[in-house]
């Protein structure tokens, strides 16, 4: 069996990894190794600035193609899970979104037991991520390795969609990423010289000349090492040869909300009845592993128009808003020059859609082993909608968008609401429409959450409880969800991360 040795192992080569990476080899006499299962690049798609293209890189060789258990809160549908498998993971295949979220979403976990961790202690890295030109100096980045594009220009259906925020009753904003974030503005994007930057593109590519980075592709990691209660490193295959790297240092898992808590199980540390029913040789129980799994909800408007949606490029409008007074921002609206089908099964022309996604859900799931077997999914659970308070306040997201849709400024470009339609009205109707409709919107968290008390699964350090050498720094790690898409957010937690592993 081939044996490598270095200081540390990093599991994972999504967005996370590739920053643990990059970070962590800075220094020249510390040896990094990154394991990505999938390979180091993809189809040609990948690098297109189209949201939109992203649908056709599901099922790809660079998706990994998870799907959940059948969910009875939107009709026992079961949902596709597109996640990366490619330097880069998700944020190679992702819709693009640079966005942070309100601060209140980051000061909620610290008051979850996550000491220290809150928007003002996160605020340094998330600006050491981000290079965003002409933004506020004090709370945007300015030479960080992820370049923050200009917006194109707004077509006249999105400048339309901003009128129309703004004419029912949004605030309007310069900057979504800035110093207030609840309001309209323009949607910011990860494209660079009109190209999509994924975190390999911004982080991990211009640094794999470094003799002391060693990044192996197509590695499938089946289980960590773990001697004495510290885990040594990680036993991997490749073209079916099984190999071992070991870690002088420690060893860090980024392989996402779905990845590092199956990893964690498939190597023993979990909830002990859930190993045990599967097979699994306890060594840690970790009662926290898979659980606290959510996701945010979206569901959408639909309206036909008469006006073809101009093509090409253009900036779009998003809302961040509330669902009643006296809560944080929990509702997130956006507006695509496309007619949505339902639950994410493609796209038509001649209309334009409004998507409400609840940002803050009460519903919490579960991931599960259903196998020893490495290259068996877990069950991936994450009980949409199973708090009514879910269903409630996505209620008022679509009364939202209706409004948004209803507005002068977007009069000349309506013709008829598709979706929900105009016999869709009373409450009961309406619930029944999004529990038929509501998908994913591709944000899954929280399987190992940052915490102190006995069902957290990392200290406010990012280790893993009851075992050395260990840590875990993905979107898994949130002990709750943000209001926005996650990948800022998860750049911003490898940064921190890597500050806590080195000290610099």
């Amino acid at each position: 069996m081939t044996t490598l040795t270095c200081d540390y192992v990093v599991v994972g080569g999504g967005t996370a990894g590739c920053v643990l990476a990059a970070r962590l080899s800075s220094e020249p006499g510390t040896r990094v190794v990154l394991l990505e299962a999938g390979e180091a690049s993809g189809p040609a798609e990948m690098a297109y600035p189209d949201p939109l293209a992203a649908f056709g890189l599901w099922g790809s060789s660079v998706d990994w193609a998870y799907s959940t258990t059948a969910q009875a809160g939107t009709e026992d549908a079961v949902h596709v899970w597109p996640r990366g498998k490619v330097l880069g993971g998700s944020s190679a295949i992702n819709g693009m979104v640079h966005h942070r979220g309100h601060p209140d979403s980051y000061d909620a976990w610290e008051k979850q037991g996550a000491t220290d961790w809150n928007h003002h202690a996160l605020l340094p890295f998330f600006r050491r991520s981000e290079r965003a030109e002409g933004r506020d100096p004090q709370v945007r980045g300015t030479d960080g390795p992820m370049h923050i594009g200009a917006s194109p220009a707004p077509s006249p259906l999105a400048e339309a969609t901003f009128r129309a925020a703004v004419e029912a009753g949004h605030t309007p904003l310069d900057d979504g990423n800035g110093r207030v974030s609840e309001g309209v503005s323009w949607r910011e994007t990860n494209v660079a010289e009109g190209r999509r930057q994924s975190a390999a593109e911004a982080y991990l590519r211009p640094v794999l000349t470094r003799p002391n980075l060693t990044v192996i592709t197509g590695a499938y990691v089946h289980r960590l090492v773990l001697e004495d209660g510290r885990c040594r490193g990680a036993e991997y295959s490749v073209a079916g040869e099984v190999r071992t790297v070991l870690a002088a240092r420690e060893t860090v898992l980024a392989a996402g909300t779905i990845g590092s808590p199956h990893l964690l199980m498939l190597s023993g540390i979990g909830p002990v009845d859930d190993l045990w029913d599967v097979g699994v040789e306890l060594v840690a129980d970790l009662p926290g592993v898979g659980g606290n799994l959510h996701d945010h909800v979206t569901s959408y408007v639909v309206h036909g128009s008469d006006r073809q949606p101009p093509s090409g490029p253009s900036a779009e409008a998003q809302v961040l808003t509330r669902s009643s007074d006296g809560v944080a921002p929990d509702l997130l609206l956006l507006f695509a020059q496309a007619a949505l089908r339902p639950r994410w099964t493609g796209a038509d022309p001649g209309g334009y859609s409004i998507l409400f996604s609840l940002m803050d859900p009460y519903s919490r799931g579960t991931l599960r082993l259903q196998s020893p077997d490495p290259t068996v999914s877990p069950l991936i659970d994450p009980a949409y909608l199973s708090d009514d308070r879910d269903l409630d306040r996505l209620l008022v997201g679509l009364r939202l968008a209706r409004e948004l849709g209803g507005t002068k400024a977007l009069a000349p470009w309506r013709t008829v609401e598709a979706f929900p339609g105009a016999d869709v009205q009373d409450d009961e109707s309406c619930r029944a429409y999004l529990r038929s409709t509501a998908s994913t919107y591709f944000h899954p968290v929280g399987t190992c959450r940052i915490g102190t008390d006995e069902l957290a699964v990392v200290d406010p350090q990012l280790r893993v409880r009851s075992i050395e050498g260990l840590r875990v720094a993905d979107a898994s790690v949130m002990p709750s969800i943000v209001s926005a898409p996650t990948n800022a957010t998860v750049l911003a937690i490898a940064e921190r991360a890597a500050h806590l592993m080195t000290g610099s």
